[in-house]
């Protein structure tokens, strides 16, 4: 490992003593909020603690068995040996890796609700049809995660699917685990209209966001333009008959956000807020991240809704994530929500690369 991460890990390992001494002290025994604080902060070490404790018995091993390689003793034993010193190598190099990954920080935003906006691209009514795939991927990955959703609104195309939908979906690391799909998804397949087979190419744009409470972006009311207009499409009888549906312009960055969901006036203006205070905080985490970067380009989480990150080849079966080269031959396993490959690939990816930046810093 380089110095910097032997430095981080025994500071790491200092403070996880530390805490254990905290835990047997009369004081914080004594009190049940500063108990809670000193447990959970233990908690969170104790995976790097024991990654490491691995880590130091198993270079302990693989040194004697390096010097029982080169002993030049009994034949059968060092042959033995040999076959230790492989096995052994082979788990510092993961070990290794694992206490890099838990040495990076902790995103504050991983356990945030996110908002997540899907809009069809270039494609026509194929892209709204795709549109809707993967609203429905995403909504079955929430599912089977266990995350709650809510829809914020949704504006269905004229054969199916969506021109535009967007949902909250609430739970552990939901924020943490969805912001990667941030960006240009395109789809390769025989669309249902085609008579004459031919594959057409179509695409959707994906933005997840992290949901911002209201200390995080502070929205004066005198930067907002309020309109109200009829609402469009299926939605009951009050459709096409009151002004409930909403459209807030955020001023100073000219920020547009559009909420015809619900029937009551209110109750869309409040998810439309929701939504801008939601994007005008994305906007700042990325002014943030494009500044601690540098000149050193993040390739897996800066949410640039302008990259193709991922296509789906319906003919062939397969889908590629552009960003890390993985290629997955389960494409309806992952339309019907089965993303936790990918989803895992890129959060190690996304670690790895701010361990990285870290480190150069």
């Amino acid at each position: 490992m380089a110095m910097s991460i032997e430095t981080r890990l025994e500071q790491a390992l200092e403070r996880y003593r530390e805490l254990n001494r905290q835990l047997a002290e009369p004081e914080v025994l004594a009190s049940p909020q500063r108990l809670r604080e000193v447990a959970q902060e233990h908690a969170e070490l104790a995976p790097l603690a024991s990654a490491a404790e691995e880590l130091v018995v198993v270079r302990s091993q693989l040194a004697e068995a390096r010097e029982l390689v080169h002993s030049g003793g009994d034949a059968e034993l060092v042959e033995l040996a040999e076959s230790e010193v492989v096995e052994l190598a082979g788990r510092e190099a993961e070990l290794l890796e694992e206490v890099k990954l838990l040495l990076v920080p902790r995103d504050p935003l991983a356990d945030r609700a996110a908002v997540v906006e899907v809009r069809a691209g270039t494609g026509g009514d194929e892209a709204a049809l795709f549109a809707g795939d993967l609203v429905r991927m995403y909504l079955r990955y929430a599912e089977k995660r266990g995350w709650s959703t809510e829809t914020l609104s949704a504006s269905e195309g004229e054969v199916g699917g969506f021109r535009e939908a967007s949902f909250v979906v609430r739970g552990r690391d939901a924020y943490g685990d969805l912001r990667s799909e941030s960006g240009v998804h395109r789809v390769q397949r025989v669309p249902e209209t085609e008579s004459q087979g031919r594959i057409h190419t179509s695409a959707a744009t994906v933005a997840v966001l992290p949901e911002a409470e209201e200390v995080d972006v502070e929205i004066r009311d005198e930067d907002l333009r309020v309109d109200v207009f009829r609402s469009s499409g299926p939605g009951g009888q009050s459709v096409n008959t009151t002004d409930s549906a909403v459209r807030i312009t955020h001023i100073p960055t000219g920020v547009v956000v559009s909420c015809q969901d619900e029937k009551s006036q209110h109750k869309n203006k409040a998810k439309a807020l929701k939504v801008l205070r939601s994007r005008l905080l994305d906007a700042r985490l990325a002014e943030q991240e494009a500044e601690r970067s540098r000149d050193r380009k993040l390739q897996v989480g800066t949410g640039d809704r302008s990259a193709k990150i991922r296509t789906y080849n319906f003919p062939q079966g397969r889908v590629t994530d552009h960003r890390i080269n993985l290629t997955l031959y389960k494409l309806q396993d992952i339309m019907d929500g089965d993303l936790d490959d990918l989803v895992d690939t890129l959060r190690v990816a996304r670690e790895s690369e701010r361990l990285a930046g870290d480190a150069v810093e």
